[in-house]
């Protein structure tokens, strides 16, 4: 294990599990969401297409009850004539109070007939718009996803930037280490000088006192010679 990963590498491998974790969940969501937005809309698009079929059938119904009551009408209008043609005034009347009774559901019920036709067209305009942008959003959508894929890995290079200052601390820490290690070494080194010059003096001591014996032996050999002379002398 290098002395990087020791100083440092509980906090990197913690702070690494608990970012994979929330990148994943956060990737995870963006995505469902976004392939449920669309799918949201899509299912909006269904709604709205039954519902202007629902309008249409309501619309073409309506119309052909109003489209009946304006033939009918006509019909008695018909009459009408037919009973004056043929000199019978009262029938004639009589026809054109039965056309009124037409005429007047008619118009009753031609203010529903533009509202439905008016609600369908309505509806078409917002399939048409929904269909727009649920296309828009398909095209997109790849690009959104990339983007965030860009987004996350400019994301993890800041952090493994900002994680250099881990190896800062740690190469701190190791320095430091060094440091103290050459201080001891340097102590050692000392104290190793300072036996040695302390054994050096008392060997030079030593060789100090052997040298006086050294002479005293050699003077009293002197001291033999000069007597064994003087009684050469006096012999």
């Amino acid at each position: 294990m290098g002395v990087f990963d020791w100083f440092s590498r509980g906090g990197r491998v913690a702070r690494g599990k608990a970012n994979a974790v929330m990148d994943s969940i956060e990737d995870a969501t963006f995505e469902t969401t976004l392939k449920q937005t669309i799918a949201d809309m899509k299912g909006d698009l269904r709604k709205l297409v039954n519902a202007s079929a629902d309008a249409m059938a309501n619309g073409t119904r309506l119309q052909r009850q109003y489209d009946k009551l304006i033939g009918q009408s006509d019909e008695w209008k018909g009459k009408a004539k037919a009973a004056l043609q043929g000199g019978r005034e009262d029938l004639a009347k009589r026809a054109l109070a039965k056309r009124a009774e037409f005429d007047r559901d008619a118009a009753t019920l031609k203010p529903q007939v533009e509202a439905a036709h008016k609600s369908s067209e309505t509806i078409k305009e917002r399939i048409e718009q929904l269909k727009a942008r649920i296309t828009e959003a398909e095209r997109t959508s790849s690009t959104l996803v990339a983007r965030k894929n860009a987004a996350v890995a400019q994301q993890k290079v800041a952090a493994a930037i900002a994680d250099l200052g881990d190896q800062d601390n740690a190469f701190s820490t190791l320095k430091r280490f060094e440091e103290t290690v050459e201080k001891q070494e340097a102590a050692a080194l000392a104290f190793d000088e300072l036996a040695g010059a302390t054994s050096g003096s008392k060997d030079r001591d030593l060789d100090k006192e052997i040298a006086l014996l050294g002479l005293g032996s050699s003077s009293s050999g002197v001291d033999d010679d000069l007597a064994a002379l003087k009684a050469e002398l006096e012999g």
